[in-house]
């Protein structure tokens, strides 16, 4: 009977020791402003390749009435057809988290709007967003679901 008493102790730190040294190997939340981060530089810089590359393969986006799905459509008709209309890019995060598999960001965003035709002024658009972002299969982080609500644009200086 000694020695079982003694041995079930020793099993108990052991099993508590393991856990541990399971819990330290194991995947830390990703840094979620730092993926942000990257978007809207990519965004910024007109890198619209790096921006289609952080696109999951069944990304979402919306925005009014619009709904865009799949990385091809969100590609083209967001994207790729946005980026050169607008500069300035930046957002200021209300709320965010983050875990080993999703994390997203939510807030205020604001753009410089280019003139649609020469001679025309310049504009200012802002409004609310989230970004969600999913881990893939691959190790790699993809956004998955975009949504903003805007306000109408308006003209610069009023």
């Amino acid at each position: 009977m000694n020695t079982l008493h003694s041995i079930r102790p020793k099993s108990a730190l052991f099993v508590l020791a393991l856990a541990a040294g399971l819990m330290s190997c194991s995947e830390k939340p990703v840094d979620v402003q730092a993926l942000n981060q990257q978007f809207i530089s990519a965004w910024n810089s007109k890198d619209a390749d790096k921006v289609v590359g952080m696109l999951a393969d069944d990304v979402h986006f919306l925005q009014g009435n619009q709904h865009l799905s799949g990385k091809a459509e969100v590609a083209q008709r967001w994207v790729r057809s946005t980026m050169p209309t607008i500069n300035d890019l930046k957002t200021s995060v209300v709320t965010s988290a983050s875990d080993t598999k999703t994390a997203y960001q939510a807030g205020t965003f604001s753009v410089d709007v280019l003139p649609a035709a020469p001679g025309q002024p310049h504009g200012f658009g802002e409004g609310n967003f989230i970004l969600l972002w999913k881990k893939a299969d691959d190790g790699t982080w993809k956004l998955s679901y975009a949504q903003l609500e805007d306000l109408p644009v308006q003209a610069k200086g009023m």
